[in-house]
């Protein structure tokens, strides 16, 4: 390693110009690197509501479709909409309903279903758009953004499409406030901690290379998640600044160690914080990956591209930092200030004078968590964590207000089934709770609407791909027990009269995301506690002191996950499973450098307190930067962005880490100087140098 260093900081002009120019082609990947603003999507594949939403997608067409629901225009005015709307690229067909029933036929002589469709509440009518391409593709959001330039006064635009249209133009107007507020407050942060004004900035250019080569190498997985999309950069800030403190510190130290010699030092620096930010960062790492055991592959997403971005994190730290220092080694030294966050000395003498008194205390007040946690409340209805003024949102509800469709769900049968089977299902599942309505073409085929009546364009929207479509309507709200309930009693009831049926739409594909989340969170739980055990149990070939680092920020996990309850506050599902691995990967590191030097203390003959308490206050100035760069990177996202999505998963994360920093600082300390004798009975080479 002193081989490569050496070498690294001997030509670190060419370091300069070899990064900054590979930052070009990692440009261009994070353009070309898709983003899917539909989290559906990522259910698992074998599903049945994944298999029926394919199916509906790519044989019915419907899967991509708008709603626009039209109040109070004449048949006249509306005509010139639809063409223009048809004129649009990437629609396929724009529905008229008034048009598709025979004109022949008296409207009083229509089933009041139909009829309802024809001329809703507040004198509406509806036009269904059909799109070319899925609902999350370019093509589909493009003509969303045209459509909505074409409609006028008294025209509500809604569906699945216009809503992911609306969450792509919200987060492209919101990112760069992201980052801004990130990048402001991490710098506010460091600037207290640091001694130089020009050393944050440093740190701020050095982070630029590792997130642009994060994002450019996305490329290799086709697209990411919106979700992924708008918290990288921010977490990946907050995450990796400790490489570079770590580093500049350690640079510090050699620099006494090697007066006028700065290449020197920077070369002892690099190797020195090699073994520590590499073990450290191994626990990140491995909390991130830990998401990738999630069916919802969307904990894939998440995962690698945030592993991938620590580990570019400590390469650039490694590579890039040292010579970006080196070659502004004046400017650093020239202007400097006073530091605001101390060293804790009081703070550690009180800590360990009364650690038996803090420990009760914390645990009298951890009690009531666990529970809380378990009990906080959690949505998985999408479109509850958006903006409801968005325009998407609007139009879906004032479908619902105006021809009574809440829920939408679409029954897939084979096309053998005959239309008095069809009939006989549709009767059984009108009499399910929750039920509104069911349609199907064979319902109403007959004396009432003779099968020649029927436009050829219904029979093809409703026949194809060797399936019949039945459209039912629910009454509960998408993501409730009751809903839930209706779901499975209309599956039960499709796969007697059908064995290969399929039911999809919101309703089902939203149950089965609960189903897989609960598995899930069990899941990524267990794998992330696992890996990040082995991984200091291996480092400090130890049994006793993974379970009490783990054991200290898996606490302050379950503090922050219960506050919820206490505060009311309806969480994300997504929230309560990805949350406990962020901050056990982040945060632990913070614990790890406490319990080594603990250790360090121990051999150097110091007692249990003693060590706790020079541990504390020599690792204070560390972890409250470290912790408050973390909170600094995330809070404010909190604030600027009106996604409650965003907002929840930064103010969880945020708060974590303050919490972390908290229990850190003081409940480990207590925690060390208890177990002790324990760690020594259970540790490898523990009391390897005698001690005075």
């Amino acid at each position: 390693m002193e081989h490569i260093a050496r070498f690294l900081v001997r030509h670190r002009r060419m370091v300069l110009i070899v990064a900054t120019l590979l930052l070009i082609p990692a440009a261009l990947g994070a353009v070309m690197t898709g983003i899917n603003y539909d989290v559906l999507t990522y259910l698992p594949p074998e599903l049945d509501s994944m298999i029926g939403e394919r199916s509906l997608d790519g044989d019915f067409g419907l899967a991509a479709t708008g709603m626009i629901t039209v109040e109070g225009l004449p048949y006249y005015e509306i005509l010139p909409i639809r063409e223009q709307i048809e004129a649009v690229p990437g629609v396929r067909q724009v529905l008229y309903l008034n048009e598709l029933i025979d004109v022949s036929i008296p409207p009083e002589m229509l089933p009041a279903e139909l009829a309802k469709f024809v001329r809703g509440e507040n004198d509406s009518t509806l036009l269904i758009v059909r799109f070319e391409g899925a609902a999350a593709s370019e093509g589909t959001m493009q003509a969303v953004a045209s459509i909505k330039k074409v409609l006028r006064e008294g025209c509500f635009f809604g569906g699945m499409a216009v809503i992911l249209q609306d969450t792509k133009a919200l987060i492209d107007q919101e990112m760069p406030l992201y980052i801004l507020c990130a990048v402001g407050a991490c710098l506010l942060v460091l600037y207290l901690a640091l001694p130089s004004n020009v050393v944050p900035l440093i740190f701020m250019l050095g982070i630029l290379y590792p997130v642009v080569y994060n994002f450019g190498t996305n490329l290799f997985l086709g697209e990411i998640s919106y979700i992924t999309q708008a918290l990288a950069a921010v977490l990946q800030l907050g995450v990796t600044m400790d490489f570079s403190i770590f580093l500049l510190h350690r640079y510090e130290e050699e620099r006494r160690s090697h007066p006028g010699n700065d290449e020197e030092a920077m070369v002892g620096a690099v190797c020195k914080t090699f073994t520590s930010i590499s073990a450290s960062s191994l626990t990140t790492i491995a909390g991130f990956l830990a998401l990738c055991a999630m069916r919802l592959t969307l904990g894939r997403d998440i995962g690698i591209v945030m592993a991938k971005g620590v580990l570019f994190g400590v390469v650039c730290t490694l590579v890039v930092l040292p010579a970006l220092i080196l070659c502004s080694h004046k400017a650093i030294y020239k202007h400097s200030h006073r530091t605001v966050i101390p060293k804790l000395t009081r703070t550690s003498r009180f800590v360990t004078k009364h650690y038996i008194a803090i420990l009760l205390v914390f645990l009298v007040v951890f009690i009531p968590f666990p529970l809380a946690q378990s009990a906080a409340e959690v949505y998985y209805t999408l479109f509850d964590s958006l903006p409801q003024d968005m325009a998407g949102i609007v139009g879906t509800d004032k479908m619902g207000e105006d021809f009574g469709i809440a829920t939408p769900e679409f029954a897939l049968v084979s096309e053998g089934m005959g239309a008095d089977e069809i009939r006989a299902l549709c009767t059984r599942l009108e009499e399910v709770d929750g039920v509104a309505g069911v349609m199907a073409m064979e319902k109403y085929l007959g004396a009432a609407i003779p099968e020649a009546a029927v436009p050829e364009a219904v029979r093809e929207l409703l026949h194809a791909g060797g399936y019949r479509l039945i459209m039912i309507t629910g009454e509960y709200e998408t993501g409730t027990d009751g809903c839930n309930r209706q779901v499975d009693e209309t599956i039960r009831l499709l796969k007697e009269a059908d064995p290969g049926a399929l039911l999809t739409g919101e309703a089902p594909l939203t149950k089965d995301l609960i189903e897989v989340a609960d598995v899930d969170f069990a899941n990524v739980n267990v794998w992330s506690i696992a890996a990040v055990f082995a991984i200091i149990a291996i480092s400090f070939k130890s049994l006793s002191i993974p379970v009490l680092l783990v054991a200290g920020i898996e606490a302050a996990i379950m503090v922050n996950m219960g506050i919820p309850y206490f505060t009311g506050t309806v969480l994300p599902f997504i929230a309560s499973i990805v949350i406990g691995t962020i901050q056990l990967g982040a945060t632990v590191d913070y614990a790890i450098l406490m319990a080594t030097r603990f250790h360090e203390e121990l051999l150097a003959g110091r007692t249990r307190k003693e060590a706790a308490q020079q541990a504390l206050e020599h690792c204070s100035e560390s972890i409250l930067t470290s912790g408050l760069t973390f909170f600094a990177a995330t809070v404010g996202v909190y604030f600027v962005s009106r996604m409650e999505l965003l907002k929840s998963l930064c103010l969880l994360i945020s708060r974590g880490a303050l919490i972390s920093m908290f229990v850190i600082l003081f409940i480990l300390p207590c925690l060390l100087i208890v177990f002790e004798p324990v760690i020594g009975k259970t540790t490898l080479h523990w009391n390897k140098k005698e001690r005075a």
